[in-house]
């Protein structure tokens, strides 16, 4: 069945009125009809079976049938922060972030971006990005649409991981990583993730094609991130998260 995203405030007297951009996609992009099911997530962990009893111009009426608790997201929070990468590639990096089970995708502008965005183009990638993000969530029937931030500098990137590992109203605090081809051997690298505990939020910092410049590792140590090894190969900028996200997602997952 076909996911869609609304607000509990849509809820009246046990029907979904859907309104914006699904209507649309309902209706003359896959030509549902009425009888026709679909499932609706308010971003929380239900999931609500509907039956579409109505498809007007402005608005579709779908009425719950079920309600299920499914589970399907992570037990642990997952912030991917993103150095940009050349041309499309952001879009397929945050497409299988969130399929892969990221909370939140952060783009950064490091040293050796290539890409150097003003306000007015950033401010258009960004919604585009989340655009991306919400149709990956539909598609990999996530409870929740992952959320792609504002663009922000190297600094601004640490200081946001930093707020969160100060954040006293979480139950544990965030493990930051960050990938780095000088790292020590794997099994330093095993160790580490497998004391991550689920509930335990997780932060991961990817370079942009160029890597990082050392500086940037050092302030991002200091900032409390721990160096990390993905193997022998040198990974490419879109792999490398998709790797971290991965081994996460399988340490991770429950039952």
């Amino acid at each position: 069945m076909y996911r869609f995203f609304c607000d509990h405030t849509q809820l009246q007297n046990g029907t979904f009125r859907i309104t914006g951009e699904d209507v649309r996609h309902i209706r003359l992009v896959l030509r549902m009809k009425p009888g026709e099911e679909i499932l609706v997530s308010c971003g929380d962990d239900w999931e609500y079976t509907c039956e579409i009893t109505d498809l007007a111009e402005d608005e579709v009426l779908a009425k719950v049938t079920d309600v299920q608790k499914p589970g399907r997201e992570l037990p642990s929070r997952i912030t991917l922060f993103q150095c940009l990468p050349k041309g499309d590639k952001m879009e397929t990096v945050i497409q299988k972030a969130v399929e892969l089970g990221a909370a939140e995708i952060v783009p950064v502008a490091s040293k050796r971006c290539v890409v150097k965005l003003d306000q007015k183009k950033a401010k258009a990638r960004v919604a585009r990005w989340n655009a991306v993000a919400e149709s990956a969530a539909k598609q990999a029937k996530r409870m929740v649409i992952p959320t792609v931030r504002d663009v922000l500098t190297f600094p601004e990137a640490l200081s946001y991981a930093q707020a969160a590992g100060r954040d006293s109203s979480m139950p544990e605090q965030p493990v930051l990583l960050i990938p780095y081809e000088h790292a020590s051997g794997m099994e330093k690298t095993r160790e580490l993730l497998s004391q991550i505990r689920p509930g335990q939020p997780v932060a991961v910092l990817i370079g942009p094609e160029g890597g990082f410049e050392e500086t940037e590792v050092q302030a991002a140590q200091e900032a409390g991130f721990r160096t990390i090894t993905l193997g022998k190969r040198i990974l490419r900028t879109e792999t490398a998260g998709m790797t971290v996200l991965s081994v996460l997602m399988y340490l991770l997952e429950e039952n």
